[in-house]
């Protein structure tokens, strides 16, 4: 049997399909589709236009989606989120390190169940690390409730808990701005000051609200955090939010109408930065790569680049950046 750690830390992301198939993709989405926290509406209402609907329609199209940007070792968020958790690992070999998905699997229980089994009747304890910077209930708050759920139901009270990654956390900053940096200066060498549009994943305005604003107030946070470390003047950046869904009003400036307008307006360059996805992903790869660059280039754009994530994808595999590593193992000792 392993030594017992000293203390145990769960990486936890937000989850990814099995496989780029509809069957798969519909597993997934009516599993992330069907939590009360991500779709906040009444279940009589929500539940039949999710199973009668979305489910019939959506999952060949995404799937489609996902088979653009799958590999061999699966999905850029499950090769990310691993490579993650082996670093943290490698960083402090006293910890006992893992990752899981809210949605998908592993999941929270299942890692549970594997560290109990490793270490029948240890009380060291284990933190749960939402890869989620900006809070909001439909990431870092549904994440923070399976885990209140979970620690109730083993008796895990005051040894299961969450640590949060804080909107400005210098090392995650640090990782942010290096990235962003050789991007703008790549970017700058072709002519001219490219643009900076920060794109953070979209919720319903609604949501916002009664939130307290909570999640926009985040995403500001670190847009200026990293203007900041970047030394760049707020005229040369943008905040938007991206992946709209459904028929209410989200909170914006939306990231697919700012590319076009900046186009437009004459800014010919444009680098866009995802602080809220920490490793490469469908929204990533595919909307803003793919087609977020396609909407740019057609608006009369001349060069379009994503700045990588903290975890960067690289020819030999994900590479997460030391700063981000470092602000993730502080979190172990919190």
């Amino acid at each position: 049997m392993p030594p017992t750690p000293s203390s145990e830390l769960i990486l936890a992301n937000l989850g990814t399909p099995a496989a780029p198939t509809p069957a798969a993709v519909r597993a997934f989405l009516a599993e992330f589709l069907g939590d009360p926290l991500v779709v906040e509406k009444p279940r009589w209402f929500w539940l039949p236009i999710l199973h009668g609907i979305v489910l019939r329609v959506r999952p060949k199209k995404v799937a489609k989606a996902y088979a653009e940007i799958w590999s061999d070792a699966g999905s850029p968020l499950a090769a990310g989120t691993a490579a993650l958790a082996h670093a943290v690992a490698a960083a402090r070999p006293d910890l006992r390190v893992s990752h899981c998905y809210r949605y998908g699997s592993p999941n929270l229980a299942e890692r549970l169940a594997a560290s109990s089994a490793a270490h029948p009747g240890s009380d060291h304890p284990i933190r749960v690390v939402p890869l989620f910077p900006q809070r909001t209930a439909s990431s870092s708050g549904t994440m923070e409730a399976l885990t209140a759920e979970l620690a109730k139901r083993h008796g895990l009270e005051g040894r299961l808990t969450v640590a949060s990654l804080s909107p400005t956390a210098e090392g995650y900053v640090a990782a942010l701005a290096d990235s962003t940096r050789r991007a703008l200066d790549e970017m700058d060498e072709l002519g001219g000051d490219p643009h900076l549009l920060v794109s953070f994943h979209g919720i319903p305005q609604y949501v916002d609200d009664k939130e307290g604003s909570r999640y926009s107030q985040d995403c500001r946070a670190t847009f200026d955090a990293l203007l900041a470390a970047l030394d760049l003047p707020p005229e040369r950046a943008t905040l938007a939010f991206q992946s709209r869904f459904g028929f209410d009003p989200w909170i914006g400036p939306a990231t697919d109408d700012m590319l076009v307008e900046l186009a437009e307006s004459g800014r010919r360059r444009v680098v866009v930065a995802t602080p809220g996805f920490l490793t490469a992903g469908l929204e990533t790869i595919e909307e803003l790569g793919i087609r977020g660059r396609e909407d740019f280039m057609e608006a009369g754009g001349e060069a379009f680049a994503l700045a990588p994530p903290p975890v960067e994808t690289t020819p030999t595999g994900p590479r997460p950046h030391p700063r981000f590593v470092e602000a993730l193992t502080a979190l172990a000792d919190g």
